[in-house]
């Protein structure tokens, strides 16, 4: 596995946590989706001891580029996080890529068959998968930046 030096993934994952806990709060009444299990690695790959963390990350990340989109927030920095995610991840590894962008893409289209208007669930769901993401990001970076 080809991964960037651990305090690029590390500055990253800082970043995606401090993106993710900024904005406005809402009211906390939606109920939250349960998350699908990931994909198993493919035969032959050693997959990282964060997998499953990350590929949630990436999971939020899609659900919350919806969300925003949705709500007529501004989105590109939702997509652009994921790039450099994917980036700072991945590397040269198609497979790995291919599965953190389709969990991204899952967790865009799980929101996208739900919500077709900006309403207060969507609201408190795009809040409440910030929070999450900015959860999991940090965790992450202090659990396996060492």
């Amino acid at each position: 596995m080809i991964l960037l030096p651990r305090l690029g993934r590390l500055t990253l994952l800082a970043f995606l946590a401090a993106l993710l806990a900024a904005g406005p709060l809402a009211a906390q009444s939606a109920k939250q989706q349960p998350a699908a299990p990931p994909p198993p690695p493919v035969a032959g790959e050693k997959p990282a001891p964060y997998d499953v963390q990350l590929t949630r990350l990436a999971e939020v990340l899609g659900s919350i580029q919806y969300l925003r989109t949705l709500c007529g927030a501004s989105t590109s920095e939702w997509r652009a996080s994921m790039q450099q995610l994917l980036d700072a991840d991945t590397g040269t590894e198609p497979k790995r890529r291919e599965r953190l962008t389709a969990a991204f893409n899952r967790g865009y289209r799980s929101f996208a068959a739900v919500h077709t208007s900006c309403t207060d669930a969507a609201r408190t769901a795009e809040e409440r998968y910030r929070i999450e993401g900015a959860t999991l990001a940090t965790e992450i970076a202090a659990r396996f930046g060492n």
